[in-house]
């Protein structure tokens, strides 16, 4: 939870969530223990949260709706394995725009991959 807090809550998040039009548009909550449905990022609201196993967020903008969902699976060892899935639409032209940059460039893979690596590495 705060590697995302760190992540998504920074200045420039906030610039580009302000930019984009986000909803929700400001952080909410604790982000770095005790994170309950409700809490926010520029971008994100969390929608659901079944600690440890489940983190929901959920947010829009003007050229999308979108959610990301990490599930936590123990496995052996003491060890756990992260799994992060995306979701979004993208309606109309501009939205059909937005994600030929956003996704057709592989900028969003390299946003995912490099979240990713943090929450590795702070594991």
């Amino acid at each position: 939870m705060a590697v995302l807090g760190r992540e998504f809550g920074s200045a420039a998040s906030t610039r580009i969530a302000r930019l984009l039009g986000c909803r929700p548009a400001a952080r909410s909550g604790s982000w770095d223990a005790g994170l309950t449905a409700g809490a926010s990022l520029p971008g994100f609201g969390v929608q659901d949260v079944r600690a440890p196993a489940r983190l929901a967020l959920g947010g829009a903008h003007r050229f999308s709706r979108y959610a990301l969902v990490f599930e936590l699976e123990p496995i052996e060892d003491d060890g756990c394995r992260v799994r992060a899935q995306t979701f979004a639409a993208f309606p109309g032209i501009a939205g059909r725009a937005y994600r030929a940059v956003v996704i057709g460039t592989g900028g969003h893979r390299i946003v995912m991959r490099r979240l990713l690596g943090r929450v590795a590495r702070r594991a």
